[in-house]
């Protein structure tokens, strides 16, 4: 009993009661032209980004750009990586997996679209972690011609989001539709918002709209309502939602006049403009917000110095 009151007391001493380490925001990047590959932003707030110096992780799979990287965390601990690989003619994307974010595994060419022969292409492969199914639910944007009705959008333009789903990243589900909002869209990104409750927060792509919507699910995989009215202004993509307290911010890309913007919301149905309460580098393009240790992230630090 004596040794086991002394190691509380060091415990308590030496490791601030044993309480698992602090954790800060990360948030993945990329840079044009996208031929670098990875960087990372951190943040203490979720509001006031600074930028780890340096590239994480080389594209080295299809057409050997990275577009879009998208982080998402298993149960064990381990990160997994997703990207863009080209902006046309793969029928995949890129994928590799890390458990320090400065060591990764050989990286795979995850052909979802191999049985879709006129496939244009496969872009902003988005990672969820579905904790009541146990899996990884990978949702992407492609554009085959003469699938859905046109629109306002020529054919070789004209997206709609499909996904995949996986446990262990070897063996992959059918490639089946994720979501048909009846326009074209981009851009999908899903969070939990509780028990039984989904979002998912998309990008109309049609011209001139190119806004922000959501829609509703009781299921990770859907079915999802219909698409709301915007919530954002014209000329918006790569949305990345984050909880902080209370509420949800959703980081979005102004890219004609070359900022980051933001919202924050905590029903998703009401929004607030935060664009002037946040700061993102310059250069910063479409990525996802996940969390990590701020040990982890000193340790980023001093390797990239």
């Amino acid at each position: 009993m004596l040794k086991k009151n002394f190691f509380y007391a060091a415990c308590l001493l030496l490791l601030g009661g044993c309480k698992a380490g602090k954790e800060v925001y990360m948030f993945t990047s990329f840079r044009e032209p996208a031929n670098e590959g990875l960087r990372l932003l951190y943040s203490k707030d979720a509001y006031h980004w600074k930028e780890l110096n340096g590239v994480f992780l080389k594209p080295e799979v299809g057409s050997k750009i990275m577009r879009d990287p998208s982080i998402a965390q298993g149960p064990d601990g381990t990160y997994h990586l997703v990207w863009t690989s080209a902006w046309r003619g793969d029928n995949g994307f890129g994928y590799a997996s890390s458990k320090d974010l400065v060591h990764w595994s050989e990286q795979q060419f995850i052909p979802v679209m191999k049985n879709e022969k006129d496939v244009v292409n496969v872009w902003a492969p988005e990672l969820f972690y579905d904790d009541a199914q146990k899996q990884f639910v990978i949702v992407w944007a492609s554009t085959i011609p003469f699938r859905f009705p046109k629109g306002v959008e020529e054919e070789n333009n004209n997206h709609r989001l499909y996904y995949t789903t996986t446990k262990d990243f070897k063996i992959f589900s059918d490639t089946k539709l994720f979501f048909d909002p009846g326009f074209s869209a981009i851009d999908a990104v899903i969070v939990k918002e509780k028990k039984d409750q989904y979002i998912q927060v998309l990008k109309d792509n049609t011209r001139p709209n190119r806004n922000l919507k959501v829609a509703f699910a009781n299921n990770a995989l859907g079915p999802y309502s219909s698409a709301s009215q915007p919530f954002t202004g014209n000329f918006i993509e790569g949305p990345s939602v984050v909880k902080k307290g209370d509420e949800w911010l959703i980081y979005f890309d102004v890219y004609q006049e070359k900022i980051y913007g933001a919202m924050k919301t905590k029903d998703f149905k009401t929004f607030t403009d935060i664009t002037k309460e946040v700061s993102v580098p310059e250069g910063h393009k479409h990525g996802t917000i996940f969390m990590a240790k701020e040990k982890l992230v000193k340790q980023l630090e001093k390797r990239r110095k």
